[in-house]
């Protein structure tokens, strides 16, 4: 197991209007994909994930995607 001397923890979230228009809009892949591939060019790993799904506003649920970087 690979010991980190600093770790990074990025939110990203689904849009609030696709929630709100369609109920559920899906985690945006191309944003995480581009914010993993920039931070891997920096000299970051990927250490741990977890999907978040939360209330919003009052009827809708929004899901978000807490990764953990280290290097």
């Amino acid at each position: 197991m690979s010991k980190f001397t600093e770790y990074k923890v990025v939110h990203i979230a689904e849009g609030g209007c696709g929630t709100l228009l369609l109920g559920s809009s899906g985690l945006p892949l191309k944003k995480i994909e581009s914010t993993l591939n920039q931070e891997a060019a920096d000299g970051w790993q990927l250490v741990f994930q977890v999907i978040e799904q939360k209330r919003f506003w009052l009827f809708w649920s929004r899901e978000a995607a807490i990764l953990t970087l280290g290097r």
